[in-house]
């Protein structure tokens, strides 16, 4: 390489893991070691009473704290979150939403109480909850409330922290709820025109500096296998964008009009048999979003390869690490202009997306945006049918998924062997122990300080001001988590999203014909229609499992009781009670399946209604799956279960099986 050469190697994106589990401190040894092994950016992952707002003592809490992400309870737990790492110095991206003012609060409190100037702080808060009413579900508040929050993150952050992306539009969990290229473009591009819009509309901005405000906004992306489509999918974002930018929104300095983004490649795809297979996948994604220069990340998050399993170790999260260090590093990707400008092929692709993105937008558009889309559950009810019809293509072999449907002989992997079965593990202490640290942070603060500074939060938000000034006072005088989510529930209630299910049923028989016949027989045994409700318990949002599960039981003609995310074990028992329904089947991604299984079972024969068989599906391990059937489950499902017409033939044979029995 010449000298010249290595003058214009472009400077690689920024290196980063998701990261964050159990305790806060914890958590802290996990990124300083990951930072002293070459990351350069920090992306936590908050546990779910986090991302809801609770505190691990509340009941809704239970069996959820510190299992998908690191509990951050009030300032101590922010501060002990990133002891020894300055603050002024990282570029720190927060996965948070419905809770975002708040753990932006604590967070520029810690950095206040390390002498960090604001304005040099870099990093993101996500923000973008329009896709949590569609994919993740960790939504609190309605949307016109949710928007008015996110709104206030906008403008505190232009006047007060310069660096930093108060939001990026989240197109990644879309791509993990089943939207295809075409939906992931319009949808996420619907949503930053809405939050644009609201921005504009509210003064927030003065009108001069609405262009450096649209510059802040960013993007977090999925990119999956299908690698030709999604390298031009991202093109098709950076194109689609620059142009809303200059034709809605009439900003001249292109500067303003790029196409910011970070990405984690898609973990939906990764599989639990043959496991080892999923770190090819996870290059060939990524190579989608950096091989590109005009379109390439500008951070990247790798999933390790046994995040079906569940929670990679240290060692996972550095081979995952280390494949970005030898993208960047190793090979000349950074020496070279864009490889695919010029290519016919490419073009092709990516004016076809367009064209299919921009009339979605107009049809969006016409609805009146992205928030109506989301109330009358169009965007929902389409990325469920989407769903149904890539698992359908999986399920008839169409779509091969090697390991999965085709292939799959294997031999033992060594990498999931040994005393922790190739993951980590978060201990049931973690709990108990988080409790007892919540309420002696509360024993020692000062109550007067706290009860002032929250009775200022809620003036704020009756009044409309801004939240973010009371939200940082609350934050430094001692306020929890779960006490500033009551003060915004009290005022702004709470929203139950559409689940998007509710479409007809299919018309076709196909490979349903046989399961359909078996549902009326049992049904007539019954005297009534087979009835399955399909529970998720906890705070787990992530619902494309349960709502794939919900269409096909339909589809086979069982009636269905599914009420969407986020009930307590006790709402699912009285509904299992009330509707009378033959089989329970409960659906838990979080990790906290034995905790909350265990609830349902207890709450069942408290009821006298023991007598209803429950299924449970989710990733759990062989170990836990022996364990919940120890407890009276009846069938325990995981990721490689994916015939979902075979589970149902087993729903029916479970029912008449404890139908005989009862009689």
């Amino acid at each position: 390489m010449t000298n010249r050469e290595k003058s214009e190697r472009d400077r690689p994106w920024i290196f980063r893991t998701y990261a964050g589990h159990s305790t806060a401190e914890e958590s802290n040894k996990l990124y300083r070691t990951n930072l002293s092994k070459g990351q350069t950016g920090l992306s936590v992952a908050f546990d779910l009473p986090t991302q809801t707002g609770y505190d691990p003592d509340d009941l809704l809490a239970r069996g959820e704290v510190g299992k998908v992400g690191v509990p951050v309870s009030h300032l101590g737990d922010m501060r002990a979150l990133f002891n020894e790492i300055p603050l002024e110095r990282m570029n720190t991206s927060m996965t948070i939403n419905a809770t975002a003012p708040w753990l932006l609060a604590l967070y520029v409190a810690a950095a206040d109480e390390q002498g960090a100037d604001r304005s040099l702080l870099s990093g993101t808060t996500q923000n973008d909850i329009i896709k949590e009413y569609l994919s993740r579900g960790t939504y609190v508040f309605p949307p016109a409330q949710s928007l008015k929050l996110t709104n206030d993150i906008i403008g505190w952050t232009y006047s007060n922290m310069p660096k930093w992306n108060p939001m990026n539009v989240c197109s990644y969990h879309l791509q993990e709820a089943g939207a295809t290229p075409v939906q992931e473009l319009s949808f996420a591009l619907a949503t930053a025109v809405t939050i644009l819009d609201t921005l504009k509309a509210s003064g927030t901005i003065p009108a001069e500096d609405f262009p450096k405000a649209v510059g802040r906004i960013s993007f977090f992306v999925n990119a999956g296998m299908r690698f030709v489509t999604e390298l031009c999918k991202m093109r098709a974002f950076t194109e689609l964008w620059d142009e809303i930018c200059r034709e809605r929104y009439g900003i001249e300095d292109e500067r303003f009009r790029r196409f910011r983004y970070g990405v984690q490649v898609n973990s939906l795809g990764l599989t639990e048999p043959q496991p080892e297979n999923n770190v090819y996948r996870i290059l060939i994604e990524m190579l989608a979003v950096v091989l590109s220069k005009n379109a390439r990340a500008r951070a990247v998050q790798l999933p390790a390869w046994n995040e079906a399993l569940g929670l990679p170790r240290p060692f996972d999260q550095q081979w995952s690490l280390r494949m970005q260090q030898i993208v960047a590093y190793e090979t000349d990707l950074l020496e070279y202009g864009d490889i695919f400008d010029g290519s016919s092929e490419i073009t092709r692709k990516v004016e076809a997306l367009k064209a299919e993105a921009r009339e979605e937008l107009a049809r969006i558009d016409e609805m009146g945006g992205a928030v109506a889309a989301v109330e009358s559950s169009y965007m929902k009810r389409k990325l469920v049918e989407a769903n149904s019809a890539r698992l359908a293509g999986i399920e008839a072999g169409e779509q091969i998924v090697v390991g999965v449907n085709k292939w799959t002989e294997s031999e033992p992997s060594p990498l999931a062997g040994g005393e922790d079965g190739g993951i980590l593990t978060v201990p049931e202490h973690v709990e108990a122990e988080a409790v007892e640290k919540v309420k002696a942070w509360r024993d020692s603060r000062d109550q007067a300080a706290v009860d002032a500074a929250l009775a200022d939060l809620r003036s704020a938000a009756q009044e409309g001001r801004n939240i973010m000034e009371p939200s940082i006072a609350a934050a430094k005088a001692g306020a929890t988590t779960g006490e500033w989510g009551k003060v915004l529930r009290d005022i702004f209630g709470e929203y139950r999203a559409p689940t998007g299910v509710g479409q007809a049923a299919r018309e076709d028989a196909g490979d349903l014909e046989a399961v359909r016949k078996d549902v009326d027989l049992a049904s007539a045994k019954l005297g009534r229609r087979l009835k399955f409700l399909v529970g998720k318990p906890g705070l787990d949002g992530h619902s494309n499992g349960a709502e794939q599960i919900a269409v096909r039981a339909r589809d086979c003609g069982m009636e269905v009781v599914y009420e969407g995310i986020r009930l307590t074990p006790a709402q699912i028992v009285n509904a299992a009670v009330e509707e009378d329904v033959h089989v329970i089947g409960l659906s838990i991604l979080s990790g906290s399946h034995l905790a909350l299984v265990r609830d349902v079972m207890d709450r069942l024969r408290i009821a006298g209604a023991d007598d209803i068989p429950v299924i449970v599906g989710g990733i759990i391990p062989d170990e836990d799956a022996a364990v919940l059937k120890a407890m009276g489950v009846a069938a325990v499902y995981t990721p490689k279960d994916f015939q979902l017409t075979e589970i149902m033939a087993d729903v029916v044979r479970i029912v008449s099986s404890h139908a005989e029995k009862a009689a």
